[in-house]
């Protein structure tokens, strides 16, 4: 396994945040960048040593990793980064298009209007990469608006949900065409949603989102 995990300093943890949870941050962002590849060992022994802690945390972290699909674990037998397939992305895709759906009806219901300002700035970002489809930045900015509508919702529970499935999403859809393609040609509804979110509409942002990603 390479060697990459800088040793975690009790001191610098963020209050509120569990080493588990330092822990589970930082081989899902390695596995997310790559510095993990897909079908990549994982052995909690050699981790821990990076990380310079007990291996407790370390596979508490890695049974959490198992149960949102970043890591495979056949006990006895191996632990692994595991690897997606088309119909893992694919439904990673329409999972992300409708929570997405949902992040936009609470953030409009109760975000300020700076936040809102915010979140529309973004959007017009979106539509200028998708002018250009250039996939890369469409899907960078697509990612921050929709992490700017999340903490928008001011709901905790929903944002709890969103910041436990936001490596896998990531990994999964990061580099899939197919998510982002055909939309990038569609301008006028990515227009069309940045209007949508300026005016509150919160119906009709959803629906141009699922017409975006053909779910309507």
């Amino acid at each position: 396994m390479s060697t990459f995990l800088r040793p975690i300093d009790h001191n610098d943890l963020t209050t509120g945040v569990s080493l588990s949870d330092e822990v589970y941050a930082r081989i899902g962002a390695a596995i997310v960048d790559g510095s993990l590849a897909p079908g990549e060992r994982l052995r909690d022994g050699d981790i821990a040593a990076q990380l310079g802690i007990s291996r407790t945390p370390v596979r508490e972290a890695l049974q959490r990793l198992e149960r949102f699909g970043l890591v495979e674990i056949a006990v006895g037998r191996y632990t692994r980064v595991s690897v997606p397939d088309e119909r893992v992305r694919r439904e990673t895709g329409v999972f992300t298009a409708y929570l997405m759906g949902n992040a936009i009806h609470l953030a409009l219901a109760n975000a300020t209007d700076d936040e809102l300002d915010g979140i529309v700035a973004v959007a017009g970002t979106v539509v200028d990469s998708a002018a250009h489809r250039d996939i890369a930045s469409l899907f960078s900015r697509c990612t921050q608006m929709f992490e700017l509508m999340t903490r928008a919702t001011h709901n905790t529970v929903f944002i709890g949900v969103v910041r436990e499935v936001a490596l896998t999403i990531e990994r999964n859809l990061r580099g899939w065409d197919p998510f982002l393609t055909a939309a990038a040609g569609r301008v006028d509804l990515f227009d069309a949603l940045r209007r949508q979110l300026a005016e509150r509409d919160g119906r009709g942002a959803e629906e141009t989102l699922r017409r975006l990603h053909d779910l309507h």
